[in-house]
Formats: structure tokens, sequence, C-alpha cells
């Protein structure tokens, strides 16, 4: 069985999760939350050396990286795959993943999640309302207009399900959890993927999942009325 070391609602631990349903691969999750350094498993630096989540063992294979984890999964399990074979669609789709991860989740969603959940209940601390209006201001129209361009068909690239779809999917999710609304009146085409998104039955197996998690932290959760009954 697969071990995932991080906690579901974390956006990259989202995606190897929501991979490995679509494969159907048994897997457990191994809660580690890096912002609690004190709970960190004894030979976490050996499995992640970055020292982020998520982080996978299958057997006597270690690897971490959400990327790294996925393509590993998808060039093991051939079935429904994730990362596409043609070269140019490939390309599209590491180049939407790396900026899902690099802009979406670092200027935008890690930001405003530290902000109004980590600083406040895990820290302490005041959240930075200034930084909060710079990210919702300065930083989140740019990404969003520029996805909402890509989002023109029911899926990121060549007409399929990628991973492209999944970490743009998982970043927003979190974001809900944070608080926040995504515009469907500026980012119509978004607003349309992400719904098609969260009604597969992939991600509606994770977030029945993580649910107990997220309202057991007091995240919002909105997002769970688009769950099935």
């Amino acid at each position: 069985m697969l071990k995932i070391y991080g906690v579901p609602i974390s956006v990259h631990t989202r995606k190897v999760i929501v991979v490995s349903i679509i494969k159907n691969l048994p897997y457990e999750v191994i809660p580690v939350v890096p912002v609690m350094p004190d709970k960190l498993p004894a030979n976490w630096r050996e499995l992640s050396p970055t020292g982020t989540i998520p982080a996978l063992t299958d057997g006597d294979f270690t690897v971490a990286d959400s990327t790294a984890i996925c393509t590993y999964l998808d060039r093991s399990h051939k079935a429904d795959p994730v990362y596409p074979q043609p070269p140019r669609e490939l390309a599209q789709v590491l180049s939407l993943e790396a900026y899902a991860g690099e802009r979406l989740f670092r200027s935008v969603v890690r930001e405003l999640f530290y902000e109004v959940f980590v600083r406040p209940k895990v820290q302490n601390r005041p959240t930075d309302k200034a930084n909060v209006e710079r990210v919702l201001t300065q930083e989140l129209p740019e990404i969003f207009a520029r996805l909402d361009r890509f989002a023109a068909g029911d899926y990121l690239v060549g007409g399929k399900l990628s991973m492209a779809d999944i970490a743009v999917a998982s970043n927003l999710v979190t974001f809900d959890y944070a608080g926040f609304d995504l515009d469907r009146k500026s980012y119509p085409r978004l607003a349309a993927l992400v719904d098609r998104m969260l009604a597969l039955p992939a991600f509606q197996q994770a977030l029945r999942a993580e649910r107990p998690v997220a309202e057991s932290m007091g995240l919002r959760g909105t997002v769970f009325k688009k769950l099935a009954p």
C-alpha cells in the first residue's frame, strides 16, 4: 500500500491523493504538518529532503515532491494517464502544473491560507490584512485571468483530464477553505473548469475523506456543497 506523508487539505498532498484514486491505488495518509516541527517523523528529512509535503513511500521506494510523485504513479500504473504522451501536450501540462505550483499556490493560495489560518490559529499572531489585500488586488487578478484564458475547453490541455486540471482545482479547494470566493463573473471559464473537476468521482472521494479534517480545523468548506448526496 502507498503511504502518502502530508495532510489531505494540503494542495500538493491532495494532488497525489486524487491521482491515487484515479488509478485505483490503495493508499494510507500519514499525517505530517511542516508548520508543527515538534510533530514531524524522526526520519522526515530522509523522506523529504526539502522538508515539504507530500512525500511517498511505495515499498522500499521513497520520493518527495508532488509532481515527481504523480509522475512516478503515472509511469508505474499506465491506466488512466494524467500526463499525456504527445510532446507538446505534455509540455503544456507540465508548464501549467508548474504555474499552479509556483504562481497560483505560492503567490495566492499559500499566502492567504497563512494569513487567515496559520498566523492566527497556529502562531497566535494577527492576520496581516495589508498582505491579504495585496494578494487579492495585485497578485490574484493576473494569475486567475491567465488561467481563465486557458480554460476554454472542458480541460486545460488536449481535451482530456490531466495534472494541469488537478493542480489548478486542488489549489482552488484550499482557496475556498481559506474563506475566499472565486469571482465567477470575472473568471467564468475557470469557475466552470473547477466545477467540472469537483464533480469528478476522484475529487468527490478525496473531498469526502478530507472533510472531517477541514471541519475539525474550522475551515470554511463551502466546497462541500458540491458533494453528491
